[in-house]
């Protein structure tokens, strides 16, 4: 496996720095995805500026963590489960809702369900989402808007499951008593 470098905020490439800083303001300390991807800057600031433009979509914090959720245990992403059930405490969304995505059990209403579901379709089908079940996503009361922000939220969650599963990024300490590993 290659090593990938967990930077710190003096061993951040140069043009990284001004993220990495804005990363340790945003979090309190240096998330171990945004120290592995600080290698990158561009894949930083595209990360950072995904993040910030997904959490300003139309969502409430319960259909973020189900669009978040949803693809990171798609992918088995071993970094971003925890991470995201440990933000997801931090924005007070019910943890019938966290344990439901980790679980892969059913949510605890509809319309959540209906958005776990449009949104693995997505993903499964590289977005080649069927008409029906298109309708069916517009029927259970989301809009085309949601459409778009559900692939801007997946956009985001590529850089940091990709980066995760190529890097084996360490759960960082905050988040370890979330670990997660999916059910066989």
């Amino acid at each position: 496996m290659t090593d990938f470098t967990i930077h710190t905020e003096e061993s951040a490439p140069e043009a990284s720095k001004e993220f990495v800083a804005k990363s340790i303001a945003a979090n309190g300390r240096l998330p171990g995805l945004h120290a592995v991807m600080a290698e990158a800057p561009g894949l930083l600031e595209g990360y950072q500026k995904l993040h910030e433009a997904f959490v300003n979509s139309s969502f409430d914090n319960d259909e973020l963590t189900v669009v978040w959720q949803a693809i990171n245990v798609e992918n088995e992403c071993h970094y971003c489960v925890p991470a995201h059930t440990g933000i997801a405490k931090m924005m007070k969304v019910d943890d019938a809702i966290t344990e439901a995505l980790r679980n892969e059990t059913p949510l605890p209403n509809a319309r959540l369900e209906a958005l776990r579901k449009f949104t693995l379709q997505l993903v499964r089908d590289r977005g080649n989402v069927a008409e029906a079940d298109v309708q069916a996503f517009l029927d259970a009361g989301f809009t085309k808007r949601n459409i778009l922000e559900v692939i801007l939220g997946y956009s985001q969650k590529i850089m940091s499951n990709y980066t995760n599963h190529l890097a084996q990024t360490p759960v960082d300490k905050v988040f370890e008593k979330f670990a997660w590993k999916k059910a066989d």
